[in-house]
């Protein structure tokens, strides 16, 4: 009987995504306000689990999860995940990066409006019992620069807000191209140039080591005074400290906060001093469509993660649509295949695994490919290698991975070649394609030697012997001695006649003794099995 799987879900989601989760027939256990203690209790035997923002995902949280498979977010920060330690666990770390975009970007023009005509400061006063018209003079958005940085999908939304109110918008973002900013209708600048040009300044970028501070007390020095700065992305890419004492100076005119370094905002933080500081308790998400969007997306992604579906909105693993998995899958099990091969035929200490794509290969992403031949390489020799915590495992091991886009010919239309680097500078290297309607997988070269052989096959026997009369007969009868049957051969000689490489597939392992005696052979250089399963 199949186990039913178990759904942790440790913050409230929308109603609909937790029925979504009962439907397809998860034991879903709801166990929200849960303490740390609480949640290790309950992770122990849950295949996932759902947070928010609120419940954390330690390693401490992830060390006494013992089978569990995939964490979702409801909403776009990860920052209360620990990504590298789900990563080493094998634990795919997904989250909804559309859900709450629209709600975000309304509530970064809300702050944007707010630091400019002094609304809450207005409000505040009327509803204290006073008229006072005088004191909350405002300022307009037309004809203002703005500058986000962080072009993805709420800073686009904020930008096209942003541009119907007049205003021009410049964009700093390391991977937005030229024809996206044209798209955009926004102007592509450095980070110094930003800071120095704009009048409005909104970030919309995920927190890393590379964001930390990125407005600290040099970033304020460079803009122009009176800048008005807004944060409704991730606590702690705005430096608090800094920013207190910018809009002690006035070099800041209005600001507005969602997030902050450490949440809840302490009740003695020197950012409540500030009335020109419209601050709100992260809001980014909360509203009714955010809400339910992003339920439903966590619990679809849950879903399709733990029915081995497609893998969508994966934060430490690519991510494919199902129809590009279709079309890459027989790719897939070549370069795991390619991968195991090469560490199985590398007898010294490797270095350094380069993967080449050649032909219509080096066109297309090919992430997933190169995660293959990791998680093939480390198949035997790493326990629980898989598609998340290959990268992390191979880097334990201090190997190097390359991956090459080639534009050098090739007998194909389509090639991966796989060559490991020893210590010793020796080279070990296979290569592959996939032939015919159905795609079968194929290694077609093994060092300098043109072969076929088929990586679906239980194993294979590799010897590489003088090449003189009568040794296929010699190896061929010692392999049946011992009782396996070679299913198909392959045969490739050196252009000097010097040296041959013979392949056996065979359809069942050799023994220890069968591979001593053909190691045995005057003949006979090199003996290597490979098993593929």
């Amino acid at each position: 009987m199949k186990k039913t799987l178990k759904v942790l879900v440790a913050d409230p989601i929308s109603p609909k995504g937790v029925e979504l989760l009962k439907n397809q027939g998860f034991e879903t256990v709801e166990a929200y306000g849960s303490t740390p203690e609480q949640v290790k209790e309950l992770i122990k035997d849950a295949d996932a689990v759902i947070v928010r923002s609120e419940t954390k995902i330690t390693a401490d949280v992830l060390a006494c999860a013992k089978q569990l498979k995939a964490v979702g977010r409801a909403g776009v920060g990860v920052d209360n995940i620990d990504i590298p330690a789900a990563s080493e666990k094998g634990v795919v770390v997904m989250n909804t990066p559309t859900g709450n975009t629209i709600a975000t970007a309304e509530l970064t023009f809300t702050h944007m409006l707010c630091g400019t005509r002094p609304i809450s400061q207005a409000n505040a006063s009327i509803h204290s019992g006073v008229w006072d018209r005088k004191s909350f003079k405002g300022s307009e958005l037309k004809n203002k620069t703005l500058a986000v940085l962080g072009m993805g999908r709420i800073g686009a939304e904020v930008a096209k807000r942003a541009m119907a109110f007049g205003m021009k918008v410049l964009a700093y973002d390391p991977f937005l191209t030229e024809a996206r900013a044209k798209t955009l209708g926004v102007e592509m600048v450095e980070l110094q140039d930003a800071f120095k040009r704009a009048d409005y300044i909104t970030v919309h970028m995920p927190l890393t080591e590379a964001t930390k501070y990125m407005l600290d007390e040099k970033a304020f020095e460079m803009m122009k005074k009176g800048v008005r700065v807004f944060n409704c992305a991730r606590g702690g890419i705005i430096k608090e400290s800094a920013l207190v004492e910018a809009l002690k100076s006035g070099k800041v005119a209005a600001a507005g906060l969602d997030v902050y370094e450490s949440e809840p905002l302490a009740k003695d933080s020197p950012l409540r001093d500030f009335p020109n500081l419209v601050l709100t308790p992260h809001l980014g998400a909360s509203t009714k469509e955010a809400q339910e969007s992003c339920g439903i997306e966590v619990a679809e992604v849950i879903a399709d993660a733990l029915n081995g579906g497609a893998i969508r909105n994966a934060i430490n693993k690519p991510s494919i649509d199902a129809e590009s998995m279709k079309q890459i899958s027989p790719y897939i099990t070549l370069c795991e295949k390619l991968g195991l091969f090469v560490q199985q035929i590398s007898q010294e200490r490797v270095k350094k695994l380069t993967i080449k794509y050649f032909g219509k290969l080096g066109n297309i992403d090919n992430k997933l490919l190169t995660l293959a031949v990791q998680k093939g390489y480390l198949s035997k020799i790493s326990e629980n290698a898989n598609d998340v915590n290959a990268p992390a495992k191979i880097k334990h091991l201090g190997i190097e991975v390359e991956s090459i886009n080639s534009n050098a010919e090739t007998d194909y239309s389509e090639l991966v070649e796989v060559t490991a680097t020893c210590e010793s500078g020796a080279t070990h290297g296979a290569a592959g394609t996939v032939m015919g309607k159905s795609a079968k997988p194929r290694i077609v070269r093994i060092n300098a030697h043109n072969v076929e052989l088929n990586p679906l096959s239980k194993c294979v026997i590799l010897l590489l012997n003088d090449d003189k009369p009568g040794m296929v007969g010699t190896i061929g009868t010692i392999i049946g001695k011992y009782g396996c049957n070679i299913a198909n051969m392959t045969l490739s000689r050196a252009e000097d006649g010097s040296v041959a490489l013979s392949i056996y597939e065979l359809d069942t392992t050799p023994s220890a003794d069968a591979v001593a005696e053909l190691n045995a052979l005057d003949n006979v250089n090199v003996v290597r099995v490979v098993d593929f399963e």
